[in-house]
Parts: C-alpha cells; structure tokens; sequence
C-alpha cells in the first residue's frame, strides 16, 4: 500500500513538471527571453495587469469601469524592457481576434523596473542585441596624402 502512495505521488510529479513544459512550450516566447513592450500604432503603451485573470476578463470585455482598469493596471511606456517569466498560452480570447497567450512579465526598465506584470503576446517583440563591429566602423575626417 505505501509502494502505490508513492508511485501516485511520483506520477503526480511528472505529470505535472510535463503539462507545465508542453505549456511553455506552445507560447510565442519562452521564459527568460527579453522583450520590448509595445502595443499598437494607435496607442503604443501597454497596460501591465496585477493578476493573469483580470488581464483575461478585460481581453474578454469583462469590466464596466475605467476606473477598474485603471486599479489593476500600471500603462508602461512604448519601449519598456522586460524579461519573460511565465507564458499561458492562448488564454485571452479578445472579440474579433485569435486567442492570444497571457505573458508574465519582470519589467526591467523605466518607472516600473522591478515590477512583476502580466501581458498580451499581442503586447510584446523580441528585444534585438545590438552590437557594433569594429571592423564595419566608418572614419570620416580629412584625406591626407600617401607618404613618399
């Protein structure tokens, strides 16, 4: 009888360090990546949610009041920097548009650094490394003449 408990208990284990993989694993980022937040043309600032199911009712239209919004949420500037720490995928179902994930967030710059958030998948884009190569680096200045 023991042995059984403990095999369940092992089952349980595994099932669920694998639901919580495959997942990770259907979102359109993955934990740890960099991004950038930014939300459409229009209206580039993103709002950042307390809690995963509050984001989930506004995406579905679920609130009466700005002012309800406005509790929950910090708006992060167009550009905010932020590391990804957890991703639902599919979760949101905004009227007239595909399902979309809900993305923890650490945002790790501007006014909100250190602030734990969440987001739409609609809401964030990669962050690109920059990086300079020397050997592409134009010099400008005055020609001088060969040396005779």
């Amino acid at each position: 009888m023991r042995r059984a408990v403990i095999c369940a208990a092992a089952a349980l284990v595994l099932a669920g360090s694998s639901y919580a993989a495959a997942r990770a694993a259907n979102c359109a980022v993955n934990k740890d990546n960099r991004v950038v937040l930014i939300s459409d043309a229009v209206d580039p600032d993103v709002f950042v949610w307390d809690t995963r199911d509050h984001l989930v009712d506004y995406a579905a239209a679920h609130w009466d009041s700005s002012r309800a919004v406005s509790e929950r949420t910090v708006l992060a500037q167009k550009g905010t920097r932020a590391v990804v720490k957890d991703c639902s995928p599919a979760l949101a179902h905004p009227h007239y548009t595909e399902p979309q994930d809900v993305i923890q967030v650490l945002i790790t710059s501007g006014p909100f650094r250190g602030r734990v958030g969440w987001v739409l998948s609609a809401d964030l884009h990669r962050e690109v490394e920059k990086s300079v190569e020397k050997s592409n680096k134009i010099v400008t200045g005055p020609r001088r003449s060969p040396s005779p």
